[in-house]
């Protein structure tokens, strides 16, 4: 890694959720939305609300979130189900991605390539990407699961799909994410140099030992990577 990172660049990496939006907005149209579903049910709709994200401010991440909620909530385990298919049935109108981060990207793939790659239920990330209107930026789309969760960052597979998308060795390319134990080892598993973006739900998360570099958010991280850039 030590000699590639002086490299040039000749194609980039991007993560979604809480490198280009944040992805608290989605959660929020997706806990309506299962609230929504259990209201009928005769549950107290605000007060599963309020415990879905009582337990997705520990970690939203972590799998049981709606179990835990409707526990919470004195809510029949039952329901998990059919909740579990609202969750995964939101499909928002909009979503905003974070300031500057659509005039990067336009500015990155005037130069290089982009690939997306992204952990995630495919039909909900695809969602994501149309809400936020940015498809069109991308060579080369990756989502993880469409080899099963286990093949997720920081599983080499994803990057190795998403360099052959858009024709780059390791070494050439860059990955910019959010979070040091997923974009970044997984990254550094792939022989790629990572930008680590302070955004989000991880941005506390101690730094990965093989961060390239650390920036406030996307925009800048494009900023870092533009002088390195090989056009093609």
């Amino acid at each position: 890694m030590t000699g590639a990172r002086d490299a040039a660049v000749r194609g980039v990496l991007v993560d979604l959720d809480d490198t280009l939006y944040p992805q608290s907005t989605f959660l929020d149209v997706a806990w309506r939305t299962v609230a929504d579903s259990a209201a009928p049910h005769g549950l107290d709709r605000d007060a599963l609300l309020t415990a879905l994200h009582t337990e997705a401010a520990s970690g939203s991440a972590r799998g049981g979130i709606i179990d835990r909620a409707l526990a919470r909530t004195g809510g029949p385990a039952e329901l998990v189900p059919e909740l579990v298919a609202a969750f995964r049935s939101t499909n928002p109108d909009c979503l905003e991605p974070y300031p500057g981060v659509r005039e990067a990207l336009t500015a990155l793939r005037e130069q290089v390539p982009i690939a997306l790659i992204s952990d995630g239920e495919v039909t909900g990330q695809q969602r994501k990407v149309a809400a936020l209107g940015l498809g069109g930026m991308f060579e080369a789309v990756v989502f993880s699961d469409r080899w099963g969760r286990e093949r997720r960052k920081p599983h080499t597979h994803p990057f190795e799909e998403a360099l052959r998308g858009i024709g780059a060795e390791p070494r050439d390319a860059v990955m910019i994410g959010d979070r040091p134990d997923k974009d970044i080892e997984g990254a550094s598993r792939a022989g790629l140099r990572a930008i680590r973006v302070s955004t989000g739900e991880y941005a506390d998360q101690p730094d990965h030992r093989d961060t390239w570099v650390r920036v406030s958010g996307f925009a800048a991280a494009v900023e870092h990577v533009l002088p390195h850039l090989c056009a093609r």
